[in-house]
């Protein structure tokens, strides 16, 4: 891919007359820009006035929106300038070989498309333009100030920091738990990502897509211990997890990881399923992961809450689990098994069996206490209702004292949510 760039690098081409430079098409930028949707959408002058308040210009986006801001303005020397320093900081970056070439060749006919050059490879030409239709759109698309990922409702005081996927996007977004201001989740950056060669919707091993759901990271795998293409780190996640076993789902080994050394960027669409990001962008999330506790929710598009309607539904499933709770104290099994789906199914048991064993359980019972501690609530992506409650939980009765981590899955049923899965965390 590189030699897309090497046939202009070294040329040293005249400056074309006025009438000739006056002529050369913007087409580099419009091209992106039409490739997302209608050209005015992501034209490089929004760009820069619809980002809201909340920003952070963690990778090269920043410098791509002024390139294309300047090509659309036929400042094309300004442009290449631009493009040489984007290359000084990130000298394997092919994106940035391939706009370079465009600017060059620029100065002597005009640029008829994205990667103009004739011995450019049409496949890596459209991936490349992915990825700048993707950084451009993830650039003017900051969350906003008063929205949060609907899927975090609620942080255990120790979980730092969460990350949510969206696939669509090709984003990643970083959410710190304001634990100061009641665990409301706060922005704090974003990066552009790899998934799947087949997108999202993980089913089976091998079929090259990038799974949706709740996961949580659960090691550190240093890069002496992997091969090149995982670069500079690879964080496992827990897929599948035991929604996804309940949904038939199979395949194992998806990681956050990073490039290989001679790679800055992977376009949108290249894992084998894992979550890719440049080297620099997952050294710098890797120092806010915790192994067993960071949540890593990947979606299809992410959905946006107001903070009313995140605090709305926040209150609404503490007070069901609260409930869950109080009914399991009450030593009333009946009213206790009223929280569960008639669906529910844990590692061994049905739902029929869960309550025969919890009847004559509480049958024996004088009174029980039940301390729920930790607690975190993530609802999971997709079209059912369904959340992720994990908790730390202290049972303690007449004749047994148990701790436990616990997780809960909770779907909504008849407009009430219901305890579809429980077992251990």
């Amino acid at each position: 891919m590189f030699g897309l760039s090497a046939c202009v690098a070294g040329s040293a081409l005249a400056k074309p007359p006025k009438s000739t430079q006056k002529n050369a098409p913007r087409k580099a930028a419009a091209v992106v820009a039409a490739s997302a949707g209608a050209t005015a959408a992501l034209s490089a002058t929004q760009v820069a006035s619809a980002r809201p308040s909340t920003v952070s210009d963690m990778g090269p986006e920043a410098q791509l929106a002024k390139i294309f801001k300047e090509i659309e303005d036929n400042r094309l020397s300004s442009a290449l300038q631009l493009t040489e320093n984007l290359l000084r900081q990130y000298p394997n970056y092919r994106l940035a070989h391939l706009i370079r070439g465009d600017l060059l060749m620029a100065r002597t006919q005009p640029i008829q498309s994205f990667g103009a050059l004739n011995s450019a490879p049409t496949e890596k030409v459209a991936d490349l333009r992915a990825e700048a239709i993707a950084r451009l759109k993830g650039y003017r698309e900051k969350p906003q100030d008063n929205a949060v990922p609907r899927y975090l409702l609620q942080m255990q005081p120790d979980q730092r920091y969460a990350i949510v996927v969206d696939t669509k996007r090709s984003r990643l977004y970083l959410y710190e738990n304001d634990v100061k201001n009641g665990g409301r989740p706060r922005f704090v950056a974003d990066y552009y990502v790899t998934q799947g060669k087949l997108g999202a919707e993980k089913s089976a091993e091998g079929d090259k897509r990038t799974p949706i759901g709740v996961y949580h990271v659960t090691a550190n795998l240093p890069r002496q211990k992997l091969a090149d293409l995982y670069g500079s780190g690879a964080y496992p996640i827990n897929y599948p997890n035991e929604w996804d076993k309940r949904q038939g789902r199979g395949g194992s080994g998806i990681w956050l990881h990073g490039t290989p050394s001679d790679t800055y960027a992977r376009p949108p669409k290249a894992s084998d399923g894992c979550v890719v990001l440049t080297n620099q962008d997952l050294e710098a999330i890797s120092k806010n992961l915790q192994v067993g506790l960071t949540p890593v929710i990947i979606s299809n598009s992410v959905e946006w809450l107001s903070l009313d309607d995140w605090n709305k539904e926040r209150t609404e499933l503490n007070k069901a689990i609260d409930a869950w709770r109080s009914d399991w104290e009450s030593r009333d099994t009946e009213r206790y098994l009223k929280h569960y789906s008639k669906r529910f199914k844990s590692a061994d048991q049905s739902y029929e069996q869960f309550a025969a064993q919890k009847r004559q359980v509480n049958g024996g019972k004088e009174w029980i206490k039940v301390k729920v501690d930790n607690l975190s609530v993530f609802r999971n992506p997709g079209k059912e209702e369904v959340v992720v409650v994990t908790f730390d939980q202290d049972y303690r009765s007449n004749n047994l004292n148990n701790q436990m981590k616990k997780r809960q899955y909770w779907i909504r049923e008849d407009g009430k949510w219901k305890i579809i899965y429980e077992g251990s965390a």
